[in-house]
């Protein structure tokens, strides 16, 4: 079980997206900006964060930046869920750091299974 901190703006995706991870077994800190994404990263410590990437304040890419610019967050993986699915987005996305980007709208399933492959790779999968 992982612990995953999770960033959208739209409840009934982040219901969604809350709901399909903690039936897959994982621990989810639910919030609704980037933020609050921050802030609950520097709080929990999470093993990834899926962060939109359009919401009101700091994007879902700025926080990701943010995460990557402090030593002691930029090891948390990051996945960008996102209605933006341009490449200049998606590139936007990578270069800020991010480990994987979802465009929406998105299969659950393969959400849940995007990030068993992410946190496999980071090594924080039990």
């Amino acid at each position: 079980m992982a612990k995953i901190v999770v960033a959208d703006d739209d409840a009934d995706i982040r219901d969604l997206v809350v709901f399909k991870l903690e039936q897959s077994g994982h621990e989810v800190v639910p919030v609704s900006d980037g933020a609050a994404a921050v802030v609950a990263c520097r709080a929990e410590l999470p093993d990834l964060a899926v962060l939109d990437v359009m919401m009101p304040g700091m994007s879902g890419v700025d926080a990701c930046r943010e995460l990557r610019a402090d030593p002691m967050l930029a090891r948390i993986p990051v996945i960008l869920l996102t209605a933006r699915a341009q490449e200049s987005d998606i590139e936007r996305g990578f270069s800020a750091g991010a480990d994987d980007y979802v465009v929406k709208p998105f299969s659950p399933r393969e959400l849940a299974s995007r990030v068993d492959a992410v946190l496999e790779r980071s090594g924080s999968r039990e």
